[in-house]
């Protein structure tokens, strides 16, 4: 017989959860009706107290194995609305784990509910995989835990992570485009060069006649890429290893960070990517009650850039000497004049977190605008860069054909 988990109230307002066998919803509804509840809601459970992989497998054929940011937004959104509802979190996670398409998280949230079984909380449970839950997820559940508002701190999370994944997928979507117009121009020059190219060269060594100028470079340059090809590319995968390398160093990453900061245009967009973050995730963790220096320290770790990184860890000292944000932001020279005096008058005024969210929004249009702009502008100068080389190509063929045909 089908087991269900129930959230009614009495007559009172008494909010009552529990558990019975029934043959359906309505007919447990009808019974709890019967005893004068107000039912509230009504979820299928199942009645063994433990729930394997294997059941999870066969209720979702088309799971996946890896764990996407959509994943943990779903699991988040669920976990708030059934905490919420008043249903106990163990419940709570054995409920959700049938909803997840991820055979991974289902697997990590069978975890979960075992650690917590052996006396672990839920933040510490989340700790053992730091690699699904940031130190973001575990302080910001910590802090629900220890205030009583884990429903409404998983809630503010849930809205960060959706924004964040929705944020990460514009970019990479306005990316896309520049990029396939790169690689398709790049193979049509390449294919020209390699195979029109010589097909021509072939044709005028038949005949008694100076080639151009630009005949003679554009050959010269077909036969050196035909030549050296495979050179080109073996030497070329060696200084991409080389590069790598150096950046995944400490020393090397900050100089290339610091080059992309240097840029003349894109510089500005890497910064305002950099303050969309940090505004986003300390607005998130303030607002949720994580103490400001605590709220520094999970940013630093997170904010996924060195350099900025260490431009925080300094706030951070300053601040726990007795200084207000805004005073160590300023004298970083990172942040802009606004960022700064917004971030002063929300400490002044005790609204902090809200004015986070309001430099957050205005970074994430920012961001928006730039890259719109920027895809609008890079398909006519893409084109006209393409049609400039491919033109320039074409007339340097033609031109001996005219030659020729003189001669006849």
């Amino acid at each position: 017989m089908p087991y269900f988990f129930y959230i009614a109230r009495d007559k009172s307002g008494k909010k009552i959860t529990g558990s019975e066998d029934a043959l359906s919803a309505e007919e447990l509804a009808s019974r709890l009706q019967a005893r004068d509840l107000i039912v509230i809601s009504i979820i299928a459970e199942s009645k063994e107290a433990k729930f394997t992989l294997a059941e999870s497998k066969s209720k979702f054929k088309r799971q996946h194995s890896r764990i996407t940011s959509y994943d943990m937004v779903l699991l988040c959104q669920q976990l708030s609305t059934l905490l919420g509802a008043g249903v106990p979190i163990m419940q709570s996670l054995k409920i959700v784990s049938r909803q997840l398409a991820s055979r991974r998280l289902t697997r990590v949230l069978l975890d979960l509910t075992s650690d917590m079984e052996n006396g672990l909380s839920l933040h510490e449970a989340m700790a053992k995989h730091p690699r699904v839950f940031s130190e973001l997820w575990v302080n910001l559940v910590e802090s629900g835990e220890a205030s009583g508002n884990l429903a409404q701190v998983l809630n503010r999370l849930a809205d960060y992570l959706e924004r964040n994944a929705e944020f990460q997928r514009k970019v990479i979507s306005s990316l896309i485009y520049p990029a396939i117009l790169i690689i398709v121009g790049i193979g049509a020059l390449l294919f020209l060069t390699v195979k029109i190219i010589p097909t021509f060269a072939n044709l005028f060594e038949g005949f008694n006649i100076k080639l151009p100028l630009i005949t003679r470079a554009m050959i010269l340059i077909s036969k050196l890429i035909r030549s050296y090809f495979v050179w080109g590319i073996l030497i070329g995968g060696i200084l991409i290893f080389i590069l790598r390398s150096y950046t995944k160093t400490n020393v090397g990453r900050k100089r290339l960070e610091r080059f992309l900061f240097s840029l003349p245009l894109a510089g500005e967009f890497f910064r305002a990517l950099i303050v969309e973050r940090f505004s986003s995730g300390m607005a998130t963790l303030i607002e949720s009650g994580v103490p400001i220096l605590y709220a520094l320290e999970i940013t630093e770790r997170s904010v996924g850039n060195l350099t900025v990184a260490e431009i925080i860890r300094q706030i951070k000292e300053e601040v726990r000497g007795g200084k207000n944000l805004s005073l160590p932001m300023e004298r970083s020279g990172f942040f802009e004049p606004m960022v700064v005096q917004m971030v002063a008058v929300g400490e002044e005024i005790g609204e902090l977190s809200n004015m986070l969210k309001r430099i957050n929004n205005f970074y994430h249009d920012y961001v928006d605008m730039f890259l719109a702009r920027f895809t609008s502008l890079f398909e006519p100068l893409m084109l006209i860069f393409l049609g400039a080389i491919i033109g320039t190509m074409v007339v340097g063929m033609f031109l001996p054909l005219f030659q020729i045909a003189q001669l006849r």
